[in-house]
């Protein structure tokens, strides 16, 4: 037992001792875009990183589509307060005309099931369009990362990086050397390319 672990130990510090070697012999340096889009050396590995949620909301795409959505969120609560009112006025129609004795038990019970029905068709329908919101959201949020990660992946040559990686706050990656960071460049790229093709 005691020459297993020896062993294992020796495998352990030659495996540490050559990796060593690998990271710190030759030329270290990586490759960066700066904006005008030319490709620069600096250290790093082949490893960058944006921050994404600046990517995101500075992103003329997500912009716009933001702004589709906020178009029909107020579409979806005018739709919303004109079923309101017109439940809202139908209940003080029947609260009157109940109050007043202008209508027999019989309406009256016939009034309340429809307003019953009519309340629970409003719930139904703010539940549905805030659903339909929610889930156009998402795939607004998915279209963008995916047009982000197909724009890299269609310039990786010009790119030339073996990772990129995605800050972001409470993200997986808790420090990174500002010096490593892309996000300028890689927004400043993306916001040319979508805006060639929106024209």
């Amino acid at each position: 037992m005691k020459k297993l672990t020896v062993i294992l130990f020796v495998v352990l510090f030659l495996a540490v001792a050559v990796l060593y070697f690998f990271q710190f012999k030759g030329n270290n340096k990586a490759n960066k875009i700066n904006v005008s889009g030319t490709i620069n050396e600096m250290p790093g590995q082949g490893i960058v990183y944006v921050n994404i949620d600046s990517v995101i909301f500075n992103f003329k795409m997500f912009t716009d589509r933001k702004n589709d959505l906020m178009s029909k969120q107020k579409n979806a609560e005018a739709e919303l307060n004109s079923k309101s009112a017109l439940y809202q006025n139908g209940v003080k129609d029947y609260q009157d005309k109940v109050n007043k004795g202008l209508v027999t038990r019989a309406t009256a019970a016939d009034m309340e099931q429809g307003l019953l029905q009519q309340q629970q068709e409003l719930v139904n329908l703010r539940d549905k369009l805030q659903s339909n919101l929610v889930e156009e959201e998402q795939v607004m949020n998915r279209q963008i990362l995916d047009y982000i990660t197909k724009f890299i992946e269609d310039n990786k040559t010009q790119y030339n990086y073996q990772f990129i990686l995605g800050k972001s706050f409470g993200g997986p990656v808790l420090y990174s050397n500002s010096s490593l960071e892309i996000t300028q460049q890689l927004l400043t790229a993306l916001n040319k390319k979508y805006q060639t093709e929106k024209k």
